[in-house]
């Protein structure tokens, strides 16, 4: 069985306003989660990120999800705030606080300005693949099929308190970084390891863990790296995003060619833009389509690997619900119009739901932190819990 992990990045937001709370220094490192998983500090003080153990089965990380998610939410209830699990906040209000580490340091001096507004929040996942050439043959297999996936998973309309017009306004704020959106097509993983090298030696990152690409090998673990989703409302929508990429890495149908970065990019923009009402290129192909017709050729394509993983009935079923009750940006936009704040914020207290997760798997099989001005983190101050 294929081991996978999930990183998943939230923000504490006040529970009024649901505007981003700072954290002092070494809270989110005294949160210890039980059942597995870590929760982490991240970017900036007003985020955490959960990480989940090494997994086989979606069953296994539902209940990691599960309890990393309850940490959370036992965490922010007598703060009186929330966990909000989006892309971007819904609003800011001018001071961000970037939390202090020696890699933070690093990446917000290389950011400057762009650091001020860089409140963002993804769901990463890692796929295990053994052989380090065949890593990169999975990441070539990825890359085509990254605009499906944030078709998908866009999940964060608004920013500024407002609505963006954006199914994901955080790939659009990520778009700014250096070495970002989609990765090339790779000969081989000298080729790969090249490239990279070549982006550090321009100073363009830092070093290879601020590579930014939808899409990339793991410098940590024998993994390759899905990062083009938005964070997600609920646990099943997470599970439905790692099941699918999962089945995408493992597969070994895909793509016959490469295509061009710049065609992938413009998948991208318009899948943030439009979400599922967009038009991408199918990468089996190279002819324009639809998202929903899309996604149904990459179920096609993967559909044997999702058997195999006992995968296939919960992914289609999703589907099928996202059909139906749209997708998490979706969600977010006809919440706040029909109750405004209240409507937002009651989806955010459903995604920290602690209930049994309920998904149809198979068994194994045979101080406010904001856009504008950014601090930095070292000493407790008087808006810090």
């Amino acid at each position: 069985m294929t081991r996978f992990g999930i990183e998943e990045e939230f923000l504490l937001v006040d529970r009024s306003t649901l505007v981003p709370l700072a954290m002092a220094d070494g809270t989110r490192e005294r949160l210890a989660p039980e059942g597995g998983g870590r929760i982490l500090p991240e970017f900036l003080t007003s985020q955490f990120e959960c990480v989940t153990d090494p997994l086989s089965s979606m069953t296994d990380a539902a209940a990691q999800l599960r309890n990393l998610r309850a940490a959370l939410a036992a965490h922010a209830a007598p703060l009186d705030a929330v966990i909000a699990a989006s892309g971007t906040p819904f609003n800011t209000t001018g001071r961000a606080t970037i939390s202090a580490s020696p890699h933070y340091d690093r990446v917000s001096a290389q950011l400057g300005a762009i650091s001020r507004g860089h409140e963002v929040n993804g769901l990463h996942v890692h796929v295990e693949v053994a052989d380090a050439e065949e890593r990169v043959r999975a990441l070539n297999r990825l890359r085509g099929w990254l605009p499906v996936l944030l078709a998908l998973t866009g999940n964060s309309p608004f920013a500024e308190g407002a609505a963006t017009g954006f199914a994901s306004w955080r790939s659009i704020l990520i778009r700014r970084l250096p070495a970002t959106w989609t990765p090339p097509w790779f000969h081989d993983l000298a080729d790969y390891e090249g490239q990279v090298d070549r982006l550090i030696a321009l100073s363009a990152i830092p070093e290879r863990s601020s590579l930014s690409w939808a899409a990339r090998l793991s410098d940590r673990f024998p993994t390759v790296e899905s990062r083009v989703c938005d964070a997600q409302l609920s646990i099943d929508d997470t599970l439905f995003a790692a099941a699918l990429t999962r089945a995408i890495v493992v597969a070994h149908d895909g793509p016959a060619s490469a295509t061009p970065v710049e065609q992938i990019d413009a998948g991208l923009w318009v899948a943030a833009r439009h979400g599922m009402a967009a038009t991408i290129t199918d990468p089996m192909t190279g002819e324009t389509t639809d998202a929903w017709a899309a996604t149904h050729r990459l179920l096609d394509v993967v559909r044997h690997a999702l058997e195999q993983l006992g995968d296939a009935e919960f992914v289609t079923a999703h589907i099928d619900r996202l059909r139906r009750e749209g997708t998490g940006a979706e969600r977010q936009l006809r919440a706040h119009a029909h109750d405004g704040l209240r409507g937002l914020r009651r989806l955010h207290l459903a995604g920290s739901d602690t209930g049994d997760f309920t998904g149809d798997f198979a068994a194994e099989p045979a101080k406010e932190s904001p856009a504008r001005s950014t601090t930095r983190s070292t000493t407790r101050s008087t808006e810090e819990e």
